[in-house]
């Protein structure tokens, strides 16, 4: 199973917690972009967005840590639109304050998970066992 990991800078370790323990399952990271330093160009940008971007392509599900940025609003856009599995981590539960979530948070192929890691864990790993 391929997977990616949307969210902000300011959530690098949650990241790297989300991708250890999916990677301990046996799946692949398509791209890690924790490895990377804030862009200083515009070249580095587009270089950086065309790696996201085809990694979000290259992945069977796609998760979303909130608070997220803009790169990641528009990473959840593309596995939306691309039908990938799309998990929603909001551990403020800001997906169901109607000051802070987005309607598209709430379509019916997105999972939102409020609770602990290891939840998500279990329901990524739940989900995707009872539907292949």
């Amino acid at each position: 199973m391929n997977f990616y990991v949307a969210s902000s800078f300011k959530n690098k370790k949650l990241v790297r917690e989300v991708s250890l323990q999916l990677k301990q399952l046996g799946w692949h990271h398509t791209y890690d972009w924790t490895q990377n330093e804030r862009a200083n160009s515009l070249e580095a940008l587009q270089k950086i967005g065309i790696l996201e971007k085809q990694a979000v392509a290259a992945s069977d599900i796609v998760v979303v840590i909130l608070p997220g940025g803009k790169g990641s609003h528009i990473e959840l856009g593309l596995a939306i639109a691309w039908r990938k599995k799309t998990f929603l981590y909001a551990p403020n539960r800001d997906a169901m304050d109607m000051d802070t979530t987005s309607t598209f948070y709430h379509l019916p192929e997105v999972w939102i998970c409020d609770e602990s890691i290891e939840e998500l864990i279990t329901t990524i790993r739940d989900s995707t066992t009872n539907s292949n």
